[in-house]
């Protein structure tokens, strides 16, 4: 076009047209990492799939084809080729204990001992090295494992440790093994009572075996050193270079005590938290959190605190469950209501507080009747305080009552699951409970069908927090035994979507993070993870051997596995 013959008033027009575009192009600003050539899986509705997603600062700021992102590049953009790898949201694990999974790390490792006396060697060679008067603790011991599957005792072990105190916990946490040694720190004899939610097993003399359930366990816990501030420090920091490894950015801290909080809130001011943190306190300080008045999910986008964690029962494993029909072969055993729901009107009382003043209830509950109770509890907070978004989780939900799922959905309780734990409990659920309440166990697929929302996590250090092996589980149900490879009851088997989906934005929306985090769109913290292989197109049965190759968190690399050292 040749602007000298345009009359004057047509050139103004056309400047006032077309200026404002070029200024607007060259003003946006530009960004500051930019991946390309990648298969983004984006969990966002309105865009499934892209190729490249921009950031700029923390954020997301551009998700699309390779074309459209490239025009958000820059010379001092930090551009990475994806090499056609799979990209996905940051892997968000909404139930752990990250600082008791962060000491397992570098604790006695007990959970592939496969003989008592391999489980004995290993706490010998132990003690051998362990400073006098330091403690053997974790573990995560497995009697299933063993051929019989008989509960160890202090005798297996006292031999080997004749001076050093020993507590090594089962690995569902709900039971623990302590020697001679310990039980006399704690004062533990034949005439200890059983604590209200709790059982010491005794043999039939009426002594203490050693093996201490529930809440019997907290005779030990408290005479076990605890952790100094350094020491924790020490621990929360192996716990997040690890959940970087896995691809985990954001956890949900089930029973996170003062100590811990006061660690992540240093950590925080160092700039040094490489994981979002949500900690939910035990709802034994409902009183503390509600004088704060800060309701739930309050904080910053990298810690926050406004949840309670309860406990309704036991687990499985350790027979404390709590179920309307007892246990196979196990007298008239139906479980254990926790100390917490003795009496029910305590927890009640505190659901009211907690919830009056806005706070998140999350609770544990594994048996059926467990379940039950604690969502009749919850219909009549509802019904004091009326309909809000208060978002009530149950923590497990593993052995449901047929008629429940329907009151899951009415009252929007929302299922926080572990889907390693099907594949592991399936090799012993039925010997303990019958196969028709082993069938709605994890029972994913019926949750989804009654229009019940799902949160996927591990229960780290219960199960591993490779996120990896979670949706391995939910894809494949296959039993850690290797004897249903087709799956442990396979009509409740997610798709990889699913189960992405609720790893991702599931466990976003059960923090009430969703609008935050969860997915790979436009505004959202740029939390991303990088996989070796894409578990869309590979047999599920790989999916275990999928490996992390970078983590982000808030566009920062916060790990790359081609890095030194990694």
């Amino acid at each position: 076009m040749n602007h000298r013959n345009l009359p004057l008033w047509l050139l103004l027009l056309v400047c006032c047209l077309v200026l404002p575009e070029r200024n607007q192009a060259q003003s946006r600003p530009a960004a500051d990492l930019i991946i390309t050539n990648a298969k983004i899986w984006t969990v966002d509705k309105s865009l499934p799939t892209a190729q490249a997603v921009a950031v700029l600062g923390d954020r997301i700021v551009a998700v699309g084809s390779n074309t459209e992102v490239d025009a958000w590049r820059a010379p001092h953009t930090h551009v990475i080729d994806a090499g056609g790898k799979l990209l996905l949201p940051g892997f968000n694990d909404a139930h752990v204990h990250f600082v008791s999974g962060g000491m397992q790390l570098d604790n006695i490792q007990l959970n592939d001992a496969t003989t008592p006396e391999e489980f004995a060697r290993r706490i010998g060679e132990r003690a051998r090295v362990t400073a006098k008067g330091e403690w053997i603790v974790g573990g995560n011991w497995d009697e299933t494992k063993w051929n019989p599957p008989n509960m160890p005792t202090k005798e297996l072990i006292d031999a080997v440790t004749p001076d050093t105190p020993v507590f090594v916990s089962r690995y569902d946490g709900h039971m623990g093994l302590a020697n001679s040694v310990a039980l006399r720190l704690a004062g533990i004899t034949a005439k200890t009572p059983d604590p209200p939610g709790g059982t010491i097993v005794r043999d039939a003399q009426g002594n203490p075996t050693g093996a201490l359930k529930d809440a019997a366990t907290d005779y030990i816990d408290k005479v076990i050193p605890p952790l100094t501030h350094d020491q924790r420090l020490k621990i929360v920091k192996r716990a997040l270079a690890h959940a970087a490894s896995v691809g985990v950015t954001s956890v949900q801290h089930m029973v996170a005590s003062n100590e811990d909080i006061a660690v992540y809130s240093e950590l925080l001011q160092r700039d040094e938290l490489t994981t979002r943190i949500y900690v939910a306190p035990s709802i034994t300080h409902v009183d503390d959190l509600a004088k704060l008045g800060i309701g739930h999910a309050f904080g910053g986008p990298y810690l926050r605190i406004g949840a309670l964690k309860a406990f309704a029962d036991g687990s499985l494993g350790s027979g404390t469950a709590y179920f309307y029909e007892p246990f196979l072969n196990q007298g008239n055993n139906r479980g254990l209501l926790s100390d917490e729901m003795q009496p029910i009107s305590l927890m009640r009382d505190r659901y009211m507080k907690g919830d009056a003043a806005g706070l998140q209830i999350c609770t544990h509950a594994i048996g059926d009747e467990g379940i039950s109770t604690i969502l009749d509890l919850y219909s009549e907070v509802i019904k004091k305080h009326g309909e809000a978004d208060r978002r009530l989780r149950i923590e497990h939900a593993q052995h449901m009552a047929a008629k429940d799922f329907e009151r899951f959905a009415q009252l929007h309780v929302i299922a926080s699951v572990q889907p390693y734990h099907a594949i592991d409990d399936g090799r012993f659920a039925e010997s303990h409970i019958g196969h028709d309440r082993a069938s709605r166990t994890y029972a994913f697929r019926t949750f989804l069908d009654h229009g019940v929302r799902l949160a996927f996590g591990t229960d780290w250090e219960v199960a591993p927090l490779d996120p990896l092996l979670t949706v391995y589980a939910a894809v494949t149900r296959a039993t850690l035994d290797g004897k249903n490879p087709n799956g442990w009851f396979p009509e409740q088997k997610l798709s990889v979507a699913e189960a992405i989906e609720a790893y991702t934005m599931g466990s976003a929306y059960a923090e009430f993070q969703e609008k935050e985090k969860g997915s790979i769109t436009p505004g959202k913290l740029a939390d991303m993870v990088l996989l070796s292989d894409d578990i869309f197109s590979i047999v599920p049965e790989k999916i275990r051997e999928v490996r992390v190759r970078k983590t982000f968190v808030g566009g920062r690399l916060v790990f790359d596995a081609a890095a030194p050292g990694q």
